[in-house]
């Protein structure tokens, strides 16, 4: 009988799945966009955390809107947020699905206004970034991926475009803020003619990766669950992946140490 339980978990988990309509979670980073950039286009003030990372109203905005939302709609999954104290892993352990939210992913360049931020929301299952949305407020683009039903940017499905030739060119995006020797290290190692280097700031490293504008994205450097959630999804609905850095297992999520390991996006 033990199998039938189980099938019937999986049949139930299905169902929520299937409820979970992708364009509901657009409107949500759509409602938090407009009261980030609110804030943008003043003279906000900036704190620092424990890590000394930058943290404005505008994250805490954010993520009032997104989790609130979320709660309404889905109150039966869980949350976690960058801009919310974390449930330990003894409780987290048992989620199946769970929402990961980065509400301004970015915010080193949210301070210095140079558009390249982003609001990150994914739902995770199972460990797998199995659905996605990455919204950039400035320049109004948005990415969009459930599993099994494609990946977006705005309207237009991705890849948008396909490197044919990476023997004689590769594209690399690189962090604006967090380019680590390690990953000049390994870009010098790469086995082509002719590499052109994009350095850009938050999720739109992998997002650059989905849509076939960058061929490959070496993150040899710290980042956490929620930086990468959202956007990794898309990349796997795209046809690509994250890799955990040296072998081929994908990324996953909601280990016990939130950071992740480092990685590369690639297909």
């Amino acid at each position: 009988m033990r199998w039938l339980k189980l099938r019937l978990q999986n049949l139930g988990t299905m169902e929520l799945f299937k409820s979970i309509q992708l364009q509901e979670i657009v409107l949500i980073a759509h409602k938090a966009a407009d009261a980030v950039m609110k804030i943008y286009e003043t003279n906000f003030d900036v704190e620092y955390k424990e890590d000394n990372s930058p943290l404005t109203q505008a994250d805490l905005q954010a993520n009032t809107i997104i989790c609130q939302t979320l709660q309404q709609l889905y109150p039966t999954i869980p949350i976690m947020s960058e801009e919310t104290i974390q449930t330990p892993f003894s409780e987290r352990k048992k989620w199946s699905y769970y929402w990961c939210i980065d509400p301004i992913d970015g915010t080193k360049e949210f301070v210095k206004k140079n558009g390249e931020f982003t609001i990150n929301i994914a739902l995770i299952h199972n460990n797998e970034p199995v659905l996605g949305v990455v919204y950039v407020p400035t320049t109004k683009t948005m990415y969009s991926a459930k599993k099994g039903e494609g990946a977006f940017k705005n309207d237009q499905k991705l890849p948008l475009l396909t490197n044919e030739n990476p023997q004689e060119k590769l594209v690399v995006a690189t962090s604006r803020s967090h380019l680590s020797q390690e990953t000049l290290e390994f870009i010098a190692a790469l086995d082509t003619k002719n590499i052109e280097h994009i350095r850009v700031g938050s999720s739109l490293k992998l997002c650059m990766v989905a849509e076939g504008v960058a061929d490959i994205y070496p993150r040899m450097a710290p980042t956490s669950e929620w930086d990468t959630a959202a956007a990794d999804a898309i990349v796997r609905e795209a046809g690509k992946m994250t890799y955990q850095f040296g072998t081929e297992i994908p990324l996953v999520y909601n280990k016990e140490e939130l950071l992740n390991p480092w990685f590369i996006v690639r297909s």
